[in-house]
């Protein structure tokens, strides 16, 4: 007596599948829409913040003339440049209590009325 085998479908697209007994997809293509599709949620979150981080950084490093080992930006200039206050790589406190919010190696200091102090890090 022949038994009937229930008929597998392609988690992508919904075809049958024939082949082994393990297979989840009907080609490759399937396998790897299937599996983008997955991955693509949690890749968009950090592709963007990568994007946010760098933005930052370039416009930090912008805002600093070459040669100089500071430069006061005002609040509105950063924002009006696309900077976003939330994303930084690291924090620094100093001895005085004050923190620096770096992205890379270039960070900023909050100072009163909405300015700040633009600082690079010293190469190690």
């Amino acid at each position: 007596m022949l038994k009937q085998k229930d008929e597998k479908i392609c988690l992508s697209c919904g075809k049958a599948v024939k082949g082994r007994s393990d297979k989840k997809f009907c080609d490759d293509y399937c396998r790897a829409a299937y599996n983008n599709d997955l991955k693509s949620a949690a890749n968009n979150f950090i592709r963007n913040v990568n994007n946010a981080l760098g933005k930052n950084r370039r416009i930090l490093e912008s805002l600093l003339p070459d040669g100089e080992a500071t430069a006061k930006a005002n609040r509105d200039k950063l924002i009006e440049k696309g900077f976003q206050f939330r994303y930084h790589t690291y924090l620094y406190s100093t001895k005085n209590g004050n923190t620096y919010f770096y992205c890379y190696e270039y960070g900023y200091l909050p100072l009163e009325n909405n300015w700040y102090l633009i600082v690079k890090k010293d190469e190690e």
